[in-house]
């Protein structure tokens, strides 16, 4: 079956609202003076039409009817069972975003009726199984041999590409690390099945048992809903923070697979050289719980040795918005934003930051946001827990000063 879409006449009432939803200006107004009401007309443009669904989404009228693609002959989603987290380590420390990814993982699973497992890749790793399982998992696959001493996209790729075929899960989730994007798609790739990236969001439609992927999308203007409908094992990947951490359950008991590795069915093109270890940045800003980020507003690199006196005073971390990174006036990886890391401190304070979404949707689960600005009706003020409003040069050291007074007293 192709793809079609139709607009129902006598429902549609000429509201407009799809047509400024259509991501793709696929969609004009046309006047209808044979209509009782001189309702307008809803038209799409087939040449322009990706069948998005955005505008069937959009209309509370009920007026736009959207047939897709049936599911690819062949794949008998019947055989596809398990919600499965992919463990990523690395120098045998487990990722933080596993965790979250095993709390979200636990509610999907519950919803479908299935089990949670998790798949640990690595080289004499297997005492980190019980902290996948204590924290929610199943069952945990281990594949543990020397091989994977170092993250190498060919081996782990293969290994898990195999063990994906042999047990067929229902979902894949893997964290949106650079270790996770780097070979994520690549299985996709090589189990030819889709992956969504950077996800906010995951809901299952229990009627057909799709996940539904949620992330933003034209520069972080709309958010897209993805479905995986034709194909299994639906991926994804998801950004550390998006989702809370599972909880510690001591006592906890799953099963434990140890995944036999033929090392000889590994192809591997390239050689590890060494690691270099980013340290740049005493604090990780993933992990911290006060960030001091600075924007276009700082005017200069020079900003940031300001804002780093503060964030050293609160024992915190710097950030920066694309703007300054895109400046050269701090390194990318204190980059936060749609572009660069998801964060969620206690206490997230903003100088000379705009507040546009592309940053916003990296640090807008900060308990509490102060903003610094000069711009009172900029977003980033609008949406601050508490706005300063003034020249950060003037305001940062009236703050620093106050803490040491305090400090001293």
């Amino acid at each position: 079956m192709a793809n079609s879409i139709k607009v129902l006449n006598d429902k549609c009432v000429g509201c407009g609202q799809c047509a400024g939803a259509c991501p793709f200006g696929a969609i004009s107004m046309v006047e209808r003076p044979e209509h009782p009401k001189k309702f307008k007309l809803v038209v799409i443009d087939l040449n322009k039409c990706t069948y998005c669904g955005t505008c069937f989404q959009t209309c509370k009228f009920n007026s736009i009817e959207i047939k897709k693609d049936a599911p690819q002959a062949g794949v008998d989603k019947s055989e596809y069972k398990g919600v499965w987290v992919y463990a990523e380590q690395r120098h045998g420390e487990i990722a933080g975003v596993v965790y979250e990814l095993l709390n979200e993982g636990k509610r999907l699973s519950k919803q479908l009726g299935t089990t949670l497992s998790a798949v640990l890749i690595g080289d004499n790793i297997k005492s980190k199984v019980q902290d996948l399982i204590s924290r929610g998992a199943d069952k945990v696959y281990v594949c543990d041999d020397p091989v994977f001493i170092e993250f190498q996209d060919d081996t782990y790729t293969s290994i898990l590409t195999q063990l994906i075929k042999k047990e067929k899960p229902e979902i894949i989730l893997m964290g949106a690390t650079n270790i996770g994007r780097s070979f994520a798609s690549r299985v996709a790739a090589r189990i030819h099945t889709g992956l969504t990236a950077d996800c906010t969001s995951l809901e299952i439609d229990l009627g057909t048992r799709n996940l539904q992927q949620t992330r933003p999308a034209f520069g972080g203007n709309i958010m897209a809903t993805i479905l995986t409908t034709g194909h299994r094992p639906q991926m994804c990947t998801v950004r550390h923070k998006v989702f809370k951490e599972a909880k510690v359950e001591e006592g906890q008991k799953g099963e434990i697979v140890d995944y036999k590795i033929d090392v000889a069915t590994l192809v591997n093109r390239t050689k590890f050289l060494g690691f270099i270890e980013d340290e740049s940045s005493s604090v990780n800003i993933g992990d911290a719980d006060i960030i001091v980020a600075g924007g276009r507003g700082l005017g200069k690199s020079e900003g940031f040795k300001l804002l780093k006196d503060l964030a050293e005073l609160l024992g915190g971390a710097v950030g920066a918005s694309r703007a300054a990174v895109d400046s050269e006036w701090i390194p990318y990886s204190h980059q936060i934003g749609q572009t660069g890391k998801t964060v969620a401190p206690k206490v997230y304070i903003a100088c000379g930051i705009s507040g546009q979404i592309q940053h916003t949707v990296g640090m807008n689960s900060s308990d509490i946001i102060i903003a610094i600005n000069k711009d009172a009706s900029c977003p980033m003020m609008q949406t601050a827990t508490y706005a300063l409003e003034g020249d950060l040069y003037e305001i940062i050291p009236n703050i620093i000063r106050e803490i040491k007074s305090i400090r001293c007293n």
